[in-house]
């Protein structure tokens, strides 16, 4: 009784301190009360409105044209304001405006032949579209996202009624005099930007970010300077954190893709890292190699003459034999990787040019390896040493491709739960019959599987790019980041293994096959959906699984929706490596307080088009569930928080009333 009695004690004590520390921010009983007024009525406000975006694999453009435009929620807000008095020319110039401001502004100030009237009737549609875009959110919210220059000007124009006639000539007094001083430009872009920031409360980005597309450190940029938002980690992605990092694998493989894509701009202008140190060696070492097997993907709008692309099939076959060796390394120093089939450099037959894997020998197409001893053909050459060491060295002082990483772990994670939403890139390495797989890490034989194992692993990925003064634990960080990119029980690849040599070296097509993990089988089964939101702590009833990764096949009719509504896979094909393979452009998906809905894009041409021409993309919405009762703040995570928030305060209250505390003048 006498333990239970200090217990409770220590249990006050505590509690009174906590109330003592909040009490500095809420000094009185009327403070108090107002805050809790306050977060009361906010618990009533819809939900805001979150966006998800997948695979965006450096596609700028057409990333950055759905992020402007909202997945269509600006001109669909513009639609319902002035639907009615509007052509449908008229919208979509005004939406356009809206998404590019400095752009079309060029273009009416050349055409506009009464650029004092245009700006009469733009501001005041810009207000109005603004007010439509806020409605939901407190104004102190609001005044927050206000632009500092303008912000007395539009919180004074944003709250307007309709029953204020006798301001009227104020209002249209603030509009004249933006248009005599000369800020009407300006004025148009901060409002264009801050409708922009409005429709969209919260970004989601579902991984793989990088590679294929030629501007993902310009999507980096917009990222960092965007409000809200959080990302789950892809393969693609942990595989340039891995680089940065200083895995030398990593690098390897992060250039390989790039010379495989032609896709040099991102590397070498994006982040200054200097390939012309493989340049050299490659000419040095393939200088009389075709690598016809290593000619470029083109998937970008930028052309490279014949002998630009020669050369980057050089320096793409060098940094692939590299690459495959230090692979070789990382597999043999951790046989708990299980990869050992893997390991086929030293299956080779160099004097019949031939492999033996999968039990059978098959002719190689390519026999020219210059670098490789087929004694010891994991060895690098002393040559092929010092170019990794020059490489490593660029990734690891690439001042913004570090500042882009850093970036990813402070607003990523493996994966993460949202509003009953469950967030994650690939997969849940499962069983045939469903169950969560169990995977050893590390030499203990130690065995993790569903939510565990998600938690070590983004322990050990933080623990390759943070973990300065521990070597090994830092060199163990930086080989499980690589094993995410590329490991049989990776859940951010989803594969056996990936057959990366044999589609560079063997035309056989049966030793290209990746089997997916079981979980891609069961993606339509509902009892699947449910072990894992019990899993993660999610009501199996109302939750869902949000990822990418896949590609959706939606000419060939799959759907993106699976289980009956319980998994929705956004990844339509941002990329156009992909675009043949699923018929469409991407899916986005929206969450507002009416519910969900999936948003299909057409390809997107060009930002110049989409200015000049007024071109948007075409996109199809579909609802995919649709709330008996609108959401509220309240039926949020952030709700969630709020309602602690409140418990804490009217504590507070009752301090404040007893005696316990007392209020401060």
């Amino acid at each position: 009784m006498q333990y239970s009695s200090e217990g409770a004690i220590r249990d006050l004590n505590e509690k009174t301190r906590y109330l003592k520390l909040l009490s500095k921010q809420f000094p009185t009983i009327a403070s108090c009360c107002t805050e809790i007024i306050n977060l009361q009525a906010i618990l009533n406000l819809p939900k805001g409105t979150e966006h998800f975006l997948s695979d965006i694999h450096g596609e700028y453009e057409a990333f950055n044209h759905v992020l402007k435009n909202g997945s269509g929620n600006i001109k669909r807000k513009i639609t319902e304001v002035f639907g009615d008095i509007m052509s449908e020319n008229d919208i979509k110039s005004l939406a356009t405006l809206i998404y590019y401001p400095e752009q079309k502004l060029e273009i009416i100030h050349k055409q506009e032949k009464n650029i004092e009237e245009w700006y009469k009737i733009t501001i005041y549609r810009l207000i109005v579209v603004s007010r439509k875009a806020a409605f939901k959110y407190t104004r102190m919210k609001v005044r927050k996202a206000l632009p500092k220059e303008f912000a007395y000007i539009i919180e004074e124009l944003m709250q307007r009624g309709p029953e204020e006639y006798d301001k009227e000539e104020y209002y249209n007094e603030i509009i004249n005099s933006i248009i005599k001083v000369g800020s009407a430009d300006e004025f148009i872009i901060a409002m264009s930007k801050l409708i922009q920031r409005l429709v969209i409360d919260r970004l989601h980005i579902v991984g793989d970010i990088f590679d294929r597309g030629p501007g993902a450190d310009k999507v980096m940029d917009t990222l960092i300077n965007y409000h809200s938002l959080d990302i789950q980690w892809g393969n693609h992605d942990v595989l340039w954190m891995g680089a940065a990092a200083g895995s030398e694998a990593c690098i390897a493989t992060v250039i390989r893709i790039c010379t495989r894509y032609a896709n040099l701009d991102t590397i070498e202008n994006g982040y200054g890292i200097n390939l012309l140190p493989l340049a050299t060696f490659a000419l040095e070492y393939y200088g009389d190699d075709n690598c016809a097997q290593f000619m470029p993907k083109i998937e970008s709008d930028i052309t490279y003459s014949e002998n630009d692309l020669r050369l980057i099939a050089k320096m793409h076959k060098a940094i692939s034999i590299i690459q495959f060796k230090l692979e070789g390394e990382i597999i043999k120093r951790r046989p708990y990787f299980h990869m050992e089939d893997r390991l086929l450099l030293n299956k080779i037959n160099y004097e019949e040019g031939t492999i033996d894997c999968y039990g059978e020998v098959y002719k190689l197409n390519d026999t020219n390896f210059p670098t490789i001893d087929p004694k010891e053909p994991y060895k690098l050459t002393k040559e092929e040493k010092e170019l990794i060491e020059k490489l490593k060295s660029s990734f690891l002082n690439s001042e913004r491709l570090q500042k882009h990483v850093r970036f990813l772990f402070s607003k990523g994670s493996m994966c993460l739960k949202f509003n009953s939403n469950l967030l994650y890139h690939g997969c849940i390495p499962v069983n045939e019959d469903g169950t969560f797989k169990k995977v050893k890490i590390g030499s203990s034989g130690k065995e993790y599987s569903g939510k565990e194992y998600f938690d070590r692993l983004e322990i050990l990925i933080r623990e390759g790019y943070f973990h300065k003064n521990d070597p090994e634990g830092k060199l163990y960080g930086m080989d499980m980041t690589w094993y995410l990119w590329t490991g049989p029980d990776s859940p951010l690849f989803g594969k056996d293994k990936m057959t990366t040599f044999e589609r560079y070296f063997i035309d056989d097509k049966q030793t290209h096959e990746e089997k997916k993990n079981p979980y891609f089988k069961l993606e339509n089964s509902e009892k699947m959906c449910r072990l894992i939101f019990k899993e993660f702590g999610l009501n199996p009833n109302t939750s869902h699984i949000i990822n990418g990764h896949v590609p959706v096949k939606s000419k060939n009719g799959e759907s993106p929706i699976k289980a009956n509504g319980k998994i929705i896979v956004i990844d339509g094909g941002f990329s156009r490596a992909y675009q043949s393979t699923t018929g469409i452009a991407g899916y986005t998906l929206i969450y507002n307080s009416y519910g969900l809905i999936l948003v299909s894009h057409d390809p997107f041409e060009s930002t110049q088009k989409a200015v000049e021409e007024e071109k948007d993309i075409h996109s199809t919405r579909r609802v995919i569930e649709k709330e008996l009762e609108r959401k509220r703040v309240g039926d949020t995570d952030n709700g969630a928080e709020l309602k602690e928030n409140i418990k804490d305060l009217q504590m507070l209250l009752n301090a404040y009333r007893t005696g316990l505390i007392k209020e401060q003048e």
